[in-house]
């Protein structure tokens, strides 16, 4: 059995960008349609047996029409190569309120077959063209999934509760399984061990429900396929199940600058993973170049110029900033620079940093001080004056009786 695991595509995300003059759609969701025409493209050729993808389709829960429009028909072309689309809700897809409707549930009212969306933890049987596989889905957990409410309970301590009632959720489905047929996990979830991209470090500090690997890496399922974290990566490796996160398929931010994206492309035999191949996407590069103008340096400008010439920045998005040494002034020609780097595809900014200097602890008036007690603490902050500060003070006080 053959089949792609994804997530996050994260339709929406258009920071960096601009309109494009012959679609009319910015830059950005072209780049992340493109990331995403890539996985399904490859689906289809190698005739992959199910399309898995595990959450966050869209940032916020939402969509515009025309980033609705996209996504089905990319996932179309699937349903038309007979290839089955099982659908994880993310966290960015969920309203997060009882009684609206998420995002993705448009796939589970259409009247067509090929298509299964999880809202809710449950167990389904896909039949594939290499037989049957059976798929425990988990979508981000909430507090109305539990049927939980916030009575009594401390958000950290409610977040610990849902964890339990979905751990127990994991393990009765587990007890549930053919052992004949592969069986895999698939849920938007954190793991406690993960690591987290540049854009999404808030969430480090947030009450994000956390599981164990231990909790989801049970015996009775072959693969753990998991969205949410950006970063591609292997929780457990050379464990089984292997905990697998696709990652996002485009960068979102220059916190991810530094990381490949993609899809993974997974092989099951005889009920156990054999290989699990990360499969990059060809992605917009967000280049950041940072320089030191030391003071010596006469053309600022020019200097900054000739080094981004050493940088290949063609198509990126683009950050530049320069360190001043403290007290020096900024000659840079903001304007010169952006035209030398106009092969770029977008510039983030350029930004000058300073050195932040300290401002020293001041002395402390007091109300019950009189006014030449006062001008003595004044000109002890002043080091410049000291030589003539006993004169300074007999011209002020005689200024202040006259």
């Amino acid at each position: 059995m053959h089949f792609i695991h994804t997530a996050d595509i994260h339709f929406g995300t258009e920071n960096y960008g601009f309109i494009d003059t012959k679609t009319g759609l910015h830059t950005r969701l072209l780049d992340f349609r493109d990331a995403l025409q890539q996985c399904v493209t490859y689906a289809i050729a190698h005739q992959v047996d199910f399309f898995l993808f595990c959450g966050d389709a869209y940032k916020t829960s939402c969509p515009t029409p025309t980033q609705q429009k996209l996504l089905l028909s990319l996932f179309l072309q699937l349903y038309r190569a007979k290839i089955p689309v099982i659908i994880i809700v993310g966290n960015h897809d969920h309203p997060l309120t009882f009684g609206k409707t998420h995002s993705l549930d448009i796939f589970a009212e259409l009247p067509i077959d090929g298509f299964h969306v999880v809202n809710k933890p449950e167990k389904i049987t896909i039949n594939t063209r290499n037989g049957p596989v059976q798929i425990v889905g988990i979508p981000w957990p909430t507090k109305s999934l539990c049927s939980l409410s916030n009575h009594g309970l401390t958000n950290t301590q409610i977040s610990q509760e849902i964890t339990r009632i979905i751990s127990t959720l994991i393990k009765n489905f587990a007890r549930e399984l053919d052992q004949s047929i592969p069986a895999i996990l698939a849920g938007h979830l954190s793991v406690s061990s993960g690591l987290f991209s540049g854009s999404e470090k808030h969430a480090l500090n947030g009450n994000d429900p956390v599981f164990l690997p231990s909790q989801l890496a049970l015996e009775e399922f072959c693969y753990v396929a998991l969205g949410h974290l950006h970063k591609h990566q292997i929780i457990n490796a050379n464990q089984t199940p292997p905990i697998v996160y696709a990652g996002s398929i485009e960068r979102i931010d220059f916190g991810e600058r530094h990381e490949e994206k993609g899809f993974c492309d997974v092989h099951i035999e005889k009920n156990k993973v054999s290989h699990v191949t990360f499969k990059k996407t060809n992605t917009r590069p967000f280049v950041q170049l940072d320089f030191n103008l030391k003071p010596e340096i006469a053309n600022q400008t020019e200097y900054l110029i000739n080094e981004i010439k050493k940088h290949e920045f063609i198509g990126a998005i683009l950050k530049i900033t320069y360190k001043l040494a403290p007290g020096q002034k900024d000659f840079v020609d903001l304007k010169t620079l952006q035209q030398a780097c106009n092969a770029a595809h977008y510039i983030a900014g350029i930004h000058a940093i300073r050195h932040i200097q300290h401002q020293e602890r001041r002395s402390q008036a007091k109300l019950e001080m009189n006014f030449e007690t006062l001008l003595k603490e004044y000109f002890k902050q002043k080091p410049e004056l000291q030589n003539r500060s006993n004169e300074l003070i007999e011209k002020i006080m005689q200024l202040k009786n006259e």
